[in-house]
């Protein structure tokens, strides 16, 4: 398979240092292999993505010297195939709708008989108030949907899931483990039609993406990135986990860090290279 990665960030603020070493990472490795990088824009949640920040990404991005295939993916373009694969799923009866707003899980999580509330790679583990409640008809639209966890499993079987490969190193993951840790993750959202895991393990599949480069800090999402694979027999990409780009408290940076803004830096005469002696990465001439 040729190498494919990708650099997926939100259009909902300007890239920082961080940003620029993860995306600096994933078009390294793919000089390195002779492969593809490309850029795709998770702008799903339209009442924060803008265009003037997908500008200044790509921008910034061409600045720090990166290239990739014309046209950009736009997660806002491809809400028919989200829907395809949600679909495919409640077919299966593994979705079940879900009315509880965060107050709701927060108060059930607290309440005495739960015992201390359980936080997994989504915040708080959803306590299930609406996993059993009579499930009929086609899928709704304009509801939350959850994927029951405890079936997911089932179907997929225990032997499977568990000799899948994570990087840096191996990571056994085992179901009671997926149900008691990371719980029914939600898969879409009343006002944005996909969430975050759906989108990006359908995204990743159709464009062949073959090496996933990210972050440390999506580490323990990637579990839910392979089960939902398993389930829609997608192939499971290779994963590459980096370290993080800290500020001096040691605090991971966010997009509010204007401070450290690749724009900012520009304005400051900085260069590129710079920018990578700053994260730690050689010269653009050594990466390859």
């Amino acid at each position: 398979m040729a190498f494919r990665t990708r650099f997926a960030p939100s259009p909902t603020g300007p890239l920082h240092l961080g940003h620029a070493f993860s995306a600096l990472t994933a078009y390294d490795a793919a000089q390195a292999a002779g492969g593809s990088f490309h850029l795709r824009l998770d702008d799903i949640d339209q009442s924060r993505a803008r265009p003037e920040w997908a500008a200044q990404i790509c921008d910034d991005l061409h600045w720090l010297g990166l290239s990739w295939p014309a046209p950009v993916w736009r997660q806002s373009d491809r809400l028919p195939r989200y829907r395809a694969a949600l679909e495919r799923l409640w077919r299966r009866g593994l979705l079940y709708p879900c009315t509880c707003t965060r107050r709701d899980i927060q108060a059930a999580a607290n309440a005495p008989q739960e015992g201390a509330p359980r936080f997994g790679p989504d915040g708080l583990i959803y306590p299930g108030t609406c996993r059993n409640r009579p499930r009929s008809g086609p899928m709704p639209q304009d509801q939350a949907l959850r994927l029951d966890m405890k079936k997911a499993m089932q179907a997929i079987g225990e032997a499977a899931f568990h000799e899948e490969t994570y990087y840096p190193g191996p990571r056994a993951v085992t179901a009671r483990q997926m149900i008691d840790s990371v719980g029914d993750v939600v898969l879409a959202r009343r006002d944005m039609g996909a969430a975050y895991h759906l989108a990006i393990v359908v995204d990743d599949a159709d464009q062949e993406i073959s090496h996933v480069i990210r972050g440390q800090d999506l580490f323990d999402a990637t579990a839910i990135h392979v089960v939902l694979q398993h389930l829609l027999d997608f192939p499971t990409p290779r994963y590459h986990h980096h370290r993080l780009i800290r500020d001096a408290s040691g605090k991971r940076l966010a997009k509010r860090d204007d401070a450290r803004a690749i724009a900012l830096y520009r304005s400051e005469g900085k260069r590129p290279a710079d920018l990578r002696a700053m994260v730690g990465l050689p010269p653009a001439s050594a990466s390859v």
